[in-house]
């Protein structure tokens, strides 16, 4: 049966989703980076794991909404939005558009441009 990336890429966002970071993790290459407009730079995949572990107790809930997605080759992009709840009852939306590139059926490379558009 043959795989296909852009569900493999949803799939890695429902862990996030979940906070399953070892998840997350076994579906990436050992030496898969990540890039993200924060002004970071590359991480590995680790380094961002651990950054978003130590961010996931400050949210209620988050959900992707996927809008758009594209595949070619070994890559998807994607639109989506980032729908969080803090424990607080605050609400906000974070848009983005991700980059997926994959070495066989394993994640090497995500690059997210994101902008929050506030609260709701």
């Amino acid at each position: 049966m043959r795989k296909n990336i852009g569900e493999m890429a949803t799939r890695c966002l429902r862990h996030l989703e979940s906070c399953d970071f070892d998840e997350v993790r076994a579906m990436c290459t050992e030496t898969a980076t990540v890039w993200h407009n924060d002004g970071k730079g590359d991480q590995t995949i680790d380094e961002k794991l651990e950054q978003l572990k130590a961010l996931s107790g400050m949210v209620g809930s988050l959900r992707f909404d996927v809008t758009r997605q594209f595949r070619s080759g070994k890559e998807v992009l994607q639109q989506h939005v980032l729908r969080l709840a803090m424990p607080d009852g605050a609400r906000s939306e974070v848009h983005a558009a991700m980059y997926f590139r994959f070495d066989g059926y394993l994640i090497d490379r995500m690059e997210e441009y994101a902008y929050e558009v506030g609260t709701v």
